[in-house]
């Protein structure tokens, strides 16, 4: 008999944890949509640009992602995208992300597991730059991405299917801009041998295999939207994973 009790308390301990865990995730839907369009996405940016060191290495992703989120603005400002309330809408959601990601570290609260990794080790010496700007590609890509797909379907009033087109022109913009972040940030071949640590990093991880995997995961959410429990442990686990490629990204390469 009192093992029975015992278990349906832990039960009842479980479900309570459970139910936390979703109501913080509404919480955060509902922090999220702050910005209606591109603009003060970018200028928020741009006030972390000056705030942070160059050397930061959260700094260094903020610098790509801003140069990122400007050519998107450029592209739908021309016109680039055939349904401009879509494209902002996915765009500034997604901005969202990286944003609360970085008002919970200034506010000591925990930050999703997939931006952690490069949170602690923003200071190190032994990363390099290109590792820095990688490894947050990659928490933005592989978990933010597909999260502010399903907020934008939500706002929007559609499926994912409804938003490939933006999803794909966003995924060909941060193509382009991947391979320039490489020329930039990647040291000279005369320094870059073929025996470099960096080199067999690298490529580990591709921007096209990530983008991929976030769009499966969006239209998995998508489908679970009714099962807010099954939706909350998916979500929690690609977080995790993430974080544990973002791990690897930032491996230190150099001696202090």
């Amino acid at each position: 008999m009192a093992q029975t009790q015992q278990i349906g308390q832990n039960r009842r301990i479980g479900q309570s944890d459970r139910a936390e865990r979703i109501d913080r995730i509404d919480r955060i839907g509902q922090e999220l949509g702050e910005f209606q369009a591109v603009d003060p996405v970018v200028d928020r940016m741009r006030a972390l640009r000056s705030a942070w060191h160059p050397t930061d290495g959260v700094a260094v992703f903020n610098r790509v992602y801003l140069t990122v989120t400007e050519e998107i603005g450029h592209a739908i400002e021309a016109g680039g995208f055939a349904d401009r309330r879509a494209a902002t809408t996915l765009d500034v959601r997604f901005a969202e992300r990286y944003l609360a990601a970085v008002d919970s570290l200034a506010t000591g609260r925990p930050a999703p597991a997939c931006w952690r990794p490069l949170f602690h080790s923003r200071r190190h010496p032994g990363v390099r730059p290109l590792q820095f700007a990688l490894a947050g590609i990659n928490a933005h890509i592989g978990h933010d991405l597909a999260l502010a797909v399903v907020d934008a379907c939500r706002i929007l009033e559609c499926a994912p299917a409804d938003l490939e087109d933006e999803f794909d022109r966003v995924g060909d913009i941060l193509v382009l801009l991947e391979e320039r972040i490489r020329e930039e940030l990647m040291p000279g071949p005369d320094l870059l041998e073929i025996a470099d640590p960096l080199t067999h990093l690298l490529g580990c991880w591709s921007l096209d295999r990530a983008r991929d995997g976030a769009w499966l995961a969006a239209r998995s959410l998508w489908q679970l939207r009714g099962l807010p429990e099954l939706a909350e442990e998916f979500t929690e686990r690609l977080d995790r994973s993430v974080g544990l490629v973002g791990r690897m990204l930032l491996t230190p390469l150099a001696g202090p």
